[in-house]
This record gives C-alpha cells, structure tokens and sequence, in this order.
C-alpha cells in the first residue's frame, strides 16, 4: 500500500500518483551499484543493458506487443510529440485532447476538432463526416483527462480502416495515421494494444504510481517517424539518448501490479466515487456532474458548482487537508477556462465553479467521507461570503 502523510487527503491521482513501494524497490540499484551506461562494452554494462531489454519486453507482454514495437520516452507529452511526427496536411483530433495533443497537431498540420457528445463521447459517425480525403492524422485520447470518458476507440478505429480501404480502392496517397493517448488507462483498464485497432498509443509510468519522467510510444510495424531527438541512435534512433535504466525496470514492475491489482481496485474505487457522488448531491441538489458514471474511469468525478469560484474553494480545500483539482494539472497554470468542460457545453459560471475529483490507492472510505465534508463546508463558505 503506498503510504504519505496521514492527514493529507489527495484527490489528484489523474495529475500524478506517488510511487509504490515495489517500484521504489526495483529502481534503487540502478542509482548506485548498477549506475553502468548500458551502451558500454564492459560486463557490468552488458548486464545492465540485459536488464533494460528484459524490462521493456516486461511492459511489452502487459500489453500485448512485442518489445520492438516500444519507444521508451521521458513521458506521454513526449512519447505524443514523436508520434505527431507522423502527422502533415489535416490533423483530426477530437475538441476536449489533452493541450500536449493539440499544441503537437498545430505544430505538424492544420488542425481539424471533432465536436463531442454533451457527456463526452466522440461519436464515431461524427469521425465519418469529418474524416475527409485530406486528413493524415488523427488522434482521440482512449480517456479523457478531465472526465475520464472512456472513448470507443474500437469503434472509431473501424471507421478508419473503412476509410483507409477507400483510399486505396480509389487510388489516392494520403495514408492515415491513428493514435490514442491512453495515458489515464493503464491502472483502471486493460490495455491490450492490438484489439484497439491503433497506430500509435501513449502511456505515462507517472499515471500507474511508477516514477515520473518515464513513457512510451507503441508504433505499428510499419508506421514510419522522424526523431525529435537525436544523437546516439538508441531506441532504433528515434529516440537518442542513454537509456533511463531505473525509470524503464520501475515502469515494468507497476504496469505489472496495475494489471494485477486492476480488477479489484477498479471495484473499490466505483463504491467510493459513488459514495461521494451521492453525498455531494444530496448537499447540493443543483450541483452539475460532468462524468458520464457509467461510460467513465471509475476513479473520476468532475463536479461543478455554478457561481462558485472553484480556485478558492481548492485553497480553502487545501488549508484543511484535501488536495483537489480543477482540470488538467500541465493546464492549470495557463489562466484559460477548461476547454474541455466548455466544448461538451458548461457556460462560464460552471466551468468556473468545476473540480476533478479523482480517487486513487491512497484513498479509503473515511478519507472520502471526510472529503465530502470538507468540500460541502468549503461551498457553503463560499456560498455565503458571495451572498
């Protein structure tokens, strides 16, 4: 179990999720008696570049792939910008992507939104009729980062390969490249790769409480990318640098332990967002629940309560011991509304009053009761003081 300060109750777990021991564990050699460059000739290098293989061929078997077929990274918004290497003309990419997403799109192409459903889902008709002869690229994040929507990337990657034998049945060039940022799955579902139907996919160790700094790109046998970085050729050159050792084998060891531990974790965290679902709803009736509760990672809650400032109610929160979000964390600094919440509808007043709840392996049901305490006495203060 991960354990931090007892009194502190996080809330953020879509932001970042703190190491688990057994992580913490496996890293530490490589930090001192096996600190070796695994491009070096020597023994204890060639033992260590041994480690390395085995580690990514580790993460490779969770999720369904060969060991080839990775791209190890120093994260998702990385791992994102190398797979948009792949993208020119039209980008495709759904209106509520991750800023890393879209900013990497409008650098590579012209940019094309797919407008989502009000409670979050692309719908893959709305990909057909915007799926045109000029687009190259498309990306649809498999969860949305601040409601946690799970997307039909199946169904979608359907619509691509129709469109792609349509291409070729009529002779034009332009390929079609797709990818997903799976980067909020890997501890609440099963990631199988190749049943998803993509190109491409993203995954963070940061999100699976494995270290920071650490992601992938999966590629499709066959997609071809340019490198971002260059030097000395590692990771088949697209990725040159010495590889990172430690944060590779603690990556391995908690993809491991989330698949492991998914089944029953993902039941327990549905009870306790419910729970608090309910208890925030019976203290405020008007509240707005953006989650869908059904289609979403069972961990995530996003709420709003309209003619509240919610970047008060997060200091007020956090005076008292719980610490909550109110979107994205890479976006919270930018000063701009949520355009997340905004494209599936919430008027200003809403998205201003919103926070992402979102559960982890460091919450139980007394933590989450006490949340909902806290949370009900923080909007009443703030209720009252705009009175």
């Amino acid at each position: 179990m991960v354990r931090v300060k007892s009194s502190m109750i996080y809330l953020d777990h879509a932001a970042a999720t703190p190491m688990d021991p057994l992580v913490i564990e496996v890293m530490q050699p490589y930090f001192s008696e096996k600190f070796f460059n695994p491009s070096s000739p020597y023994a204890p290098a060639v033992t260590v570049k041994r480690d390395y293989r085995e580690a990514k061929s580790r993460i490779a078997r969770v999720l369904g792939v060969g060991a080839d077929e990775l791209v190890m990274t120093a994260g998702a918004t990385e791992s994102i910008n190398l797979a948009f290497t792949a993208a020119g003309g039209v980008s495709l990419i759904s209106a509520i992507e991750h800023s890393s997403v879209i900013n990497s799109a409008k650098v590579r192409s012209s940019v094309r939104l797919i407008p989502p459903m009000k409670n979050g889902r692309i719908d893959s008709q709305a990909v057909k009729k915007l799926l045109t002869p000029d687009v190259s690229f498309m990306s649809i994040a498999l969860a949305n980062h601040e409601l946690g929507y799970i997307q039909p990337i199946e169904e979608i990657a359907e619509v691509v390969r129709a469109e792609r034998l349509r291409r070729q049945e009529n002779g034009e060039s332009t390929p079609l490249i797709f990818h997903t940022d799976a980067s909020q799955t890997a501890a609440m579902m099963d990631v199988k790769i190749k049943r998803l139907g993509v190109d491409l996919l993203t995954l963070s160790a940061a999100k699976v409480y494995g270290p920071k700094q650490v992601g992938l790109l999966w590629i499709r046998p066959g997609v071809k990318l340019r490198p971002n970085i260059v030097g000395g050729g590692q990771e088949a050159g697209l990725r040159s640098g010495t590889e990172n050792v430690a944060g590779v084998v603690g990556f391995a060891v908690a993809l491991e332990l989330a698949a492991k531990r998914c089944s029953g974790e993902v039941k327990r965290l549905r009870g306790l967002r419910d729970m608090l679902a309910k208890k925030l709803s019976a203290a405020f009736p008007d509240m707005i629940i953006s989650s869908d509760q059904k289609k979403s990672l069972v961990n995530f809650l996003n709420i709003s309560f309209p003619g509240v400032d919610a970047e008060r109610l997060v200091f007020l929160l956090e005076a008292r011991g719980v610490l909550v979000a109110t979107g994205s964390a890479c976006a919270a600094n930018s000063g701009t509304r949520s355009h997340v919440l905004a494209a599936i509808g919430l008027g200003d007043t809403a998205i201003d009053g919103s926070l992402r709840l979102t559960l982890g392996r460091l919450n139980d049901e007394a933590q989450v009761m006490r949340a909902a305490d806290e949370i009900i006495t923080a909007v009443r203060t703030e209720q009252e003081r705009k009175r």
